[in-house]
């Protein structure tokens, strides 16, 4: 981790330099975690925003552009948020004829960088005012419970035997992780899709909660309240998607799911 840009004092590059991305292996995690890297038990996407993209034009005029990126569940590798920001800054300075040849060559080198067809789409600025704000559903953050418990524990979470089988999509905006580089808080909304035996919703709002001290990167948090709940509560179906706040004009939106989805990308009004 020393070597990542994150944490480390850096020079803004304006300079075109695909070379600033660093890759980093989902691997390691998923053999911490007991998933096989061959047989991942979730489909999914890790959807991420750019709000501040901009390169001059042929004639040297700036432009500024919103960018969606959707990086495949499986990619071998995912991209330091730092190294990320770094890479679309050196686009500022660079000379394009058109938006749909930055958008190629993002396709290209965050493909290469992540191992695996990465989708980018380009919306100009004023596209922004047509963003769909979402809305949640039942939100589980006003229950009254009690814990003590801020790192990951699964045996929190219990099923309703009495309450039958259930299909419903519940919210929490109380997750909080940190970064594994520089400890930093990392704030999202957690959206649980499942049907299956009724989850307790104050066992899941204190599971969300024990995340509050946890340290990883988003894709896996993600990625472990999904195996969690598919491990003991085993439900029938199950999405798990957190919209994380931006930091530095990015944010990360991970999903996983027990069956292959497309997900919109519709931000909530904290992001």
């Amino acid at each position: 981790m020393g070597f990542l840009p994150l944490g480390q004092q850096t020079d803004y590059v304006s300079e075109y330099n695909p070379g600033l991305l660093y890759p980093i292996a989902r691997v390691d995690k998923w053999s911490e975690m007991g998933v096989e890297s061959d047989r991942l038990p979730f489909h999914g996407e890790d959807i991420w925003n750019a709000y501040e993209l901009s390169w001059l034009n042929a004639k040297g005029k700036p432009r500024v552009a919103l960018a969606e990126f959707r990086f495949p569940y499986d990619s071998p590798n995912i991209i330091e948020s730092k190294s990320f920001k770094l890479y679309l800054n050196s686009f500022n300075q660079m000379r394009h004829d058109s938006m749909e040849e930055v958008q190629a060559l993002l396709e290209t080198d965050l493909s290469n960088a992540a191992g695996a067809a990465v989708n980018v789409v380009i919306r100009d600025a004023d596209s922004m005012a047509s963003l769909v704000v979402l809305t949640p559903d039942y939100c589980i953050d006003d229950l009254d419970v009690e814990t003590s418990e801020y790192h990951p524990n699964a045996d929190l979470l219990e099923i309703d035997t009495q309450s039958g089988q259930v299909e419903e999509r519940l919210v929490s905006h109380l997750l909080k992780s940190n970064c594994p580089v520089t400890n930093q808080p990392d704030w999202g909304s957690v959206f649980i899709d499942y049907k299956g035996t009724r989850i307790s919703h104050e066992s899941l709002l204190k599971y969300i909660v024990s995340f509050r001290e946890h340290t990883d990167f988003h894709e896996q948090c993600v990625e472990r309240i999904y195996i969690d709940i598919m491990q003991k509560c085993q439900p029938e179906k199950l999405v798990v998607y957190a919209r994380y706040v931006r930091r530095g004009g990015l944010d990360i939106n991970p999903y996983r799911s027990s069956m292959p989805i497309v997900l919109g990308n519709d931000r909530l009004t904290r992001q």
